[in-house]
């Protein structure tokens, strides 16, 4: 891929940045020579991005051409957006206050470059804000009242970098472009660039040490050059073209964050953002669950004005959930009005919707992986010795699993399967996994997860390595598809 650089004006341009074309924004947009380039990633330092402007047009019209473009046009919007700042601030309060500690003046200026600010004592908060504006170039205004407060965020032109930070800006953005690994590639050299993001130090991570070594391992065999990312690498997801996302995801969570930005940015993302929303929340799935005629245990939105229907529509005992919960957590089965009352209290506090579903005990659990609109992997996840669920929390961090058993897709029963695929085929074509209760040759339809678990020695323990192979065909069959669009 190559870089460029569009200015204003050329002669504007006054740094000695490795592995660049610099470019007028004029050039850039009237040039039939851009206009068919494929593969380009524009650093757009135009001095204004004005609406209508060269500035903007250039982000714009990089965008409907199909280059990689920074700032976008929905970064340049975010900038004009008072309401966008203020969260900012309150969001990342505790850090600005950490910062800015030893200022003593009531108004500061923190200027970015490429991700990076000059002084040391502040590259944690100017990376964090870079993430969240992605602009080559930028000032944050702060200020004084009490406690420091995040007042504007806009873009630098190149003429007001003082002379005391160019050579800082070269070794930043040397460093930045660096990291794109986008040099031309020679034969048999890998065609696409992956992203795992994942944390060791997750303690109930989607898929175990093993597991992700696997997928790196079959990555690299059918044609990607994928590489583990964390938390503190949003700002590299330019540089990929696709994404998987290996931790458990959450709307609140920094995991939507990448997925929103790699979207965003035109990745084949896995797991997308909108299943992401509606997987996450268990008052969305019974809200499309009830517009189907999928069997499912009878189910029950609840808010504080209806709350007192729980006992007369499903009795005792019954089941209680927080829509957001994980791995089980924030699932209650409720054996009485006090009970009832008592836990109905503490979610109230936490959302203004509940759900409520009838108790259907079972031996096992169905989960079926769905990519794609197709099965790829069955497992019965049992429930935990003595236990009415397959997790078990005794304390915050200590959960016991019960035990799971692969099973092959032609072993389980058909009403299953379709009943999964049905469900699957609710959210999209992502990476699913569905769970259901089978009783009296009857499959019930009780959630779906938009990042299912794929564990060394459990789901793959049929297909083994084919079952790593066929979640990476995914990706690069999505993206050949993309390249061919182009």
């Amino acid at each position: 891929m190559q870089n460029f650089v569009v200015v204003d004006r050329t002669d504007h341009w006054r740094f000695n940045v490795d592995n660049v074309k610099v470019i007028s924004s004029k050039d850039y947009l009237m040039s039939a020579v851009y206009s068919d380039m494929k593969q380009i990633r524009l650093l757009n330092l135009c001095q204004s991005y004005k609406y209508q402007c060269l500035g903007y047009y250039v982000s714009l019209l990089a965008e409907a051409r199909g280059h990689r473009v920074f700032p976008s046009v929905k970064t340049i919007q975010d900038l004009r957006s008072q309401t966008i700042v203020r969260a900012i601030s309150d969001d990342l309060d505790q850090l600005i206050q950490k910062s800015l500690a030893k200022i003593k003046s009531v108004e500061f200026d923190l200027s970015i470059y490429f991700g990076k600010n000059v002084a040391k004592q502040h590259e944690k908060l100017a990376l964090r804000l870079y993430n969240l504006f992605e602009s080559p170039l930028l000032r944050i205004k702060f200020v004084f009242n009490k406690k420091w407060l995040l007042q504007s965020v806009s873009t630098i032109a190149l003429k007001d970098v003082p002379e005391h930070h160019c050579e800082d800006l070269v070794i930043f953005a040397n460093q930045y472009l660096a990291r794109a690994h986008y040099k031309k590639r020679k034969k048999n050299q890998p065609l696409y660039d992956l992203a795992i993001l994942y944390n060791p130090n997750e303690k109930f991570s989607p898929s175990n040490q093993k597991a992700i070594k696997q997928f790196l391992k079959v990555a690299d065999k059918v044609g990607f050059r994928p590489q583990l990312i964390g938390r503190s690498d949003f700002n590299k997801i330019s540089f990929f073209d696709a994404l998987f996302i290996r931790e458990t995801t959450s709307v609140n969570h920094y995991t939507y964050r990448f997925a929103r930005r790699a979207a965003s940015e035109g990745l084949v993302v896995v797991d997308d953002p909108a299943s992401i929303i509606q997987c996450a929340n268990k008052v969305y799935l019974a809200e499309i669950f009830s517009k189907t005629k999928l069997s499912r245990p009878k189910t029950c939105i609840i808010h504080k004005e209806n709350k007192h229907i729980i006992n007369s529509e499903l009795g005792f005992p019954c089941i209680l959930k927080l829509p957001d919960g994980s791995f089980s957590q924030s699932v209650v089965k409720v054996e009485d009005d006090a009970q009832l009352k008592e836990t109905l209290n503490q979610y109230f506090l936490r959302s203004d919707l509940l759900i409520a579903q009838a108790f259907m005990p079972t031996d096992f659990d169905w989960r079926i992986g769905v990519l794609n609109r197709e099965p790829i992997f069955a497992c019965k996840y049992y429930m935990v010795k003595k236990h009415w669920q397959i997790y078990k929390w005794n304390q915050p961090n200590q959960l016991y699993a019960g035990e799971a058993e692969a099973v092959p897709i032609s072993k389980v029963p058909d009403f299953v399967l379709k009943t999964a695929l049905k469900g699957a085929n609710l959210i999209g074509d992502g990476f699913y996994g569905i769970d259901l209760k089978e009783i009296n040759h009857k499959a019930y339809l009780i959630e779906i997860n938009d990042n299912p678990n794929v564990d060394d020695g459990v789901e793959d323990e049929i297909l083994g390595e084919e079952l790593y192979f066929n979640i990476m065909r995914y990706f690069v069959d999505k993206l050949d598809k993309k390249k061919l669009r182009q």
